[in-house]
């Protein structure tokens, strides 16, 4: 289990320049990760959760032609960096990327998302960049 007072003490301490997080979320709702207006509901929902300004409209993309790795990728740039994923079909998998130059709990971030998704679980790795 992840200790966030760790990961913000670490933050603060390192004088870290920015927190990444990636989350991967297995067995998502299937009608939902392959709704591009539900992920744009998601982003919208997950900024304001976290506190992150969005900078322009989030970008959401259906492709790939290899059916392993086909489905939605999404974009939305805000203002301390940049938020990312991909929602893979063929597995009902979510990967999701946040990376800010300002403090956030990557926890609140991987439950939030767990629970918009309906994911049956998640992976969470943290990386403090320098």
């Amino acid at each position: 289990m992840i200790d966030i007072q760790s990961i913000e003490a670490d933050y603060k301490h390192s004088d870290a320049w920015g927190l990444a997080s990636a989350i991967d979320l297995h067995g998502c709702k299937a009608e939902t990760i392959r709704d591009a207006e539900k992920i744009k509901e998601f982003v919208v929902a997950l900024c304001d959760r976290i506190s992150m300004k969005r900078f322009g409209d989030t970008v959401v993309v259906d492709f790939g032609e290899d059916e392993r790795v086909a489905g939605f990728s999404m974009t939305q740039l805000i203002e301390t960096s940049l938020i990312s994923a991909h929602f893979a079909n063929a597995t009902n998998t979510t990967y999701l990327d946040v990376f800010s130059c300002k403090f956030y709990d990557p926890v609140q971030t991987a439950e939030f998302a767990k629970a918009f998704f309906e994911a049956s679980d998640y992976t969470i790795n943290v990386t403090m960049r320098k």
